[in-house]
């Protein structure tokens, strides 16, 4: 029976990417780059090793693909084309690896699930090669098993693996999968472009599949309310930042705000939330949520959807609008006699205003003065409608007046 320890996966990221016109495994999508998102596919599938092919700009690709704990395989001969990479990363494969997984980089949206849905094909019939196969075409990435390990290093074909893997089609099974992604390449700009629009519409959830999520995960009303407070003014300062020009995606904003506490209840609970969010799917969302309590604000660099959440959520206590320092000063003095708590509350106060920064300078004036600051998000924030009310005590007024 195949283990998971008795698997490989090797992604190949050495060419020149000479069609597309830019470097393939460092073209971003979304929240991550192409060679990051084909390698946390196989991890998530419970792939522990995993091996990245590198030859063109090898340094660039290394310096990502590290820290997320793969080996990197050299090609010295990666202008001869990509059956030699091919070569170099099955010659690295371990004795006891029985198969291995085979992931030209510029297929980078494959899921986990069918990775899954492939290993145990795998296991239960021992077939030499599993072929992902969407609406009757056979994509990528094939499951190919190391008993063709030698043909493949030392053979000369000049099919290379295809010629290999045609002789053995008799081992081979064709496995249907609902995953579109393993046909989905990037040769071209307008494949980078066409892969952009379908990690965007796929990987934010509707507002109907948030609310499933949030109910699904047991969150408490007091919390549902809190992130439909942070979602309703994230939103409303989105739509005042795109109308200066900041060019931010409203959709992920919403999804953002609305999961970023999914996970409250446990230790961790950013990190948790993004796991969470990344095993349905929704990376971007994952993104977002993993970083709404701790966040890195670079100056050089426009102003992003996970910034903005970071900022509202930092603005609403409970369900009430608060100013910055009013929200990190009550902080500060809850946990004055613990100097570490405190340098981790300053740390936050720091990046939170290095946001009101970048939004002040797209909005030239301060956002603070737009809102009334101690109002009450009513619970009617729950229907996220342009005519949100709140409560201020005598009278009932529209946050949507003071947002917009």
């Amino acid at each position: 029976m195949l283990k998971n320890e008795n698997i490989s996966a090797i992604i190949l990221a050495a060419g020149y990417s000479s069609r597309m016109g830019d470097f393939k495994p460092l073209l971003q999508l979304g929240a991550h780059k192409a060679i990051e998102h084909a390698i946390r596919c196989f991890q998530q599938a419970g792939i522990g090793d995993v091996r990245v092919v590198v030859g063109f700009r090898a340094a660039e690709v290394v310096e990502v693909a590290k820290p997320l704990g793969v080996s990197a395989v050299f090609n010295p001969d990666f202008a001869q084309g990509m059956y030699t990479s091919i070569q170099a990363g099955v010659k690295t494969l371990a004795p006891g690896v029985q198969a291995f997984f085979l992931l030209p980089v510029d297929i980078p949206l494959i899921t986990p699930t069918t990775v899954e849905k492939m290993l145990d094909c795998c296991r239960l019939y021992q077939h030499g090669v599993v072929y992902p196969v969407f609406n009757g075409k056979r994509g990528h990435p094939p499951l190919i098993t190391t008993r063709y390990k030698d043909e493949i290093v030392y053979g000369r074909n000049r099919d290379g693996l295809r010629g290999i893997l045609t002789r053995h089609e008799n081992e081979a099974f064709d496995l249907e999968v609902e995953d579109e992604t393993v046909l989905l390449d990037m040769d071209t700009p307008q494949d980078y472009h066409h892969l952009l629009s379908y990690l965007k519409k796929s990987s934010i959830p509707t507002l109907d599949e948030c609310w499933q999520m949030l109910n699904e995960a047991g969150v408490d009303e007091r919390i549902k309310e809190h992130c439909c407070a942070v979602a309703y003014t994230a939103l409303g300062l989105a739509g005042n930042l795109n109308n200066a020009g900041a060019g931010l995606d409203e959709d992920l904003i919403l999804a953002g705000a609305l999961l970023h506490d999914i996970a409250r209840r446990e230790p961790n609970h950013a990190l948790v939330g993004a796991r969470m969010l990344e095993a349905r799917g929704y990376p971007l969302v994952a993104e977002v949520v993993g970083v709404h309590m701790d966040i890195e604000v670079s100056d050089a660099h426009p102003l992003t959807e996970a910034e903005v959440v970071y900022y509202v959520d930092k603005m609403v206590k409970g369900n009430v609008l608060v100013s910055i320092n009013d929200r990190f000063g009550a902080a500060l003095r809850k946990y004055k006699d613990d100097r570490r708590a405190c340098a981790a509350v300053l740390k936050r106060l720091r990046q939170a205003e290095r946001i009101e920064r970048k939004i002040e300078e797209i909005m030239d004036y301060p956002y603070e003065d737009m809102l009334e600051l101690g109002c009450y998000l009513d619970e009617e924030a729950n229907r996220l409608h342009g005519n949100l009310e709140y409560s201020d005590g005598d009278a009932e007024k529209t946050v949507g007046r003071s947002i917009a």
